[in-house]
């Protein structure tokens, strides 16, 4: 945290905020069930909630996740430490204590997700424009310079960017990548794994992704390197590769199109080759996505549970490794946050204090995601059947 005025006002509730707290009560229904996580409602614990406006408690009500990011985007309530906010309320799954209106919440989800393949070739560029478009100054400004938007690995790290590059070279060392090598990429992001890649290993990378501001800074970092950075939809592939990564990418799939996904990659993948699956998973199969995650940050992506992995992945591939270090992304996410609001002057000439606060919320409520053991990462190493030679796990 730092002193300036300006963060102060963002982090720090004034005193007429205060005195607003004290005359709001909660419906009985909310206050049990925050207290279930040990978290209160203008309580005096830094993660307590504390409440400006009412209303909240009825968008809260009837809207559930939806409605408590709305509000607080809207400004209607705050808390210093929102990602412990978030780690107390998953860690005892709020939401299963929030009584019939909440499971009809649930059920209308449900149905919402899985009557449809939200994941379809025409909607996956969605999210492109959604999201990773939002503009490259806001993840410049965010993430290391390798331009690393996915969990850093922290084992012997200290820093954000030595994470990032022990993450990056842990995966070359786990392709076990050899100079000359063709290198399927899908999802390539701003070009981080690409360049380093090249860079450092010799091989030849061709990189896919959804996003157009990905793609033409990708193609500006990786210039005078054996890199092709195309916009491609990974049902559109074609050829065949020595290696396959996908970092950060699988969460975009969905459910509906995994067989088409890892189809796609058994098509790809020469006999002997190694596939690296890089993914945020969740602790159990569930049927329904967070809305506000949905609606503001990542349309239409859905996490993958272990079992829904596993069953795809049976008959297709041999799992040589599947690596968890989901507690990871918890650091990566507090450090992506401390970047972003340092660079907050600078940003704030061109996006407004909601976007400011919708930020917030998105790296904090990731972090208490991770923190509470809900979220996980893998990392899957997997070859097809038939392959010749013994595999060792590298950490």
């Amino acid at each position: 945290m730092t002193d300036s005025t300006s963060k102060a006002a963002h982090v720090h509730l004034s005193e007429e905020r205060q005195s607003q707290t004290k005359t709001v009560s909660p419906p009985t229904i909310l206050r049990d069930a925050a207290h279930l996580a040990g978290v209160s409602f203008n309580g005096d614990q830094p993660w307590d909630i504390q409440v400006f406006d009412s209303r909240v408690y009825r968008r809260i009500l009837t809207h559930g996740s939806l409605g408590f990011g709305e509000s607080y985007m809207d400004n209607m309530w705050e808390c210093h430490e929102l990602d412990e906010l978030f780690h107390r309320l998953l860690k005892v799954d709020i939401e299963k204590h929030l009584g019939s209106v909440a499971k009809f919440r649930l059920y209308f989800e449900i149905i919402r997700q899985n009557l449809f393949n939200r994941q379809t070739s025409k909607r996956a560029y969605e999210v492109g424009k959604k999201h990773y478009d939002t503009g490259n100054d806001i993840f410049q400004a965010m993430l290391d310079p390798t331009m690393s938007y996915s969990c850093g690995y922290w084992a012997n790290a200290d820093t954000l960017a030595q994470a990032q590059i022990g993450k990056l070279d842990l995966i070359c060392r786990k392709l076990m990548l050899q100079p000359g090598e063709r290198v399927l990429e899908i999802g390539c992001g701003w070009g981080s794994f690409a360049q380093y890649a090249a860079q450092n290993y010799g091989v030849e990378v061709y990189g896919i992704t959804i996003s157009k501001e990905q793609q033409i800074l990708a193609q500006e970092r990786c210039a005078g390197l054996p890199v092709t950075i195309e916009l491609m939809d990974y049902r559109d592939l074609e050829g065949q590769f020595d290696k396959i990564v996908s970092i950060g990418m699988f969460e975009h799939v969905g459910p509906k199109n995994y067989p088409v996904y890892f189809d796609s990659a058994m098509k790809l993948l020469k006999p002997e080759g190694l596939f690296l699956l890089h993914t945020i998973g969740i602790h159990a199969t569930s049927l329904k996505v967070d809305p506000w995650i949905d609606k503001y940050i990542f349309r239409n992506g859905k996490l993958p549970s272990a079992e829904e992995l596993a069953s795809v992945i049976n008959g297709r591939f041999v799992i040589e490794d599947w690596h968890n270090f989901g507690t990871d992304y918890d650091k990566t996410l507090m450090a992506w946050w401390e970047n972003f609001d340092k660079a907050w002057p600078e940003l704030s000439t061109h996006y407004d204090e909601r976007f400011y606060r919708m930020w917030k919320y998105y790296l904090h409520s990731c972090a208490g995601f991770f923190r509470s053991k809900q979220g996980q990462l893998w990392q899957l190493v997997l070859s097809k059947h038939g392959r010749d030679g013994e595999y060792r796990s590298l950490r």
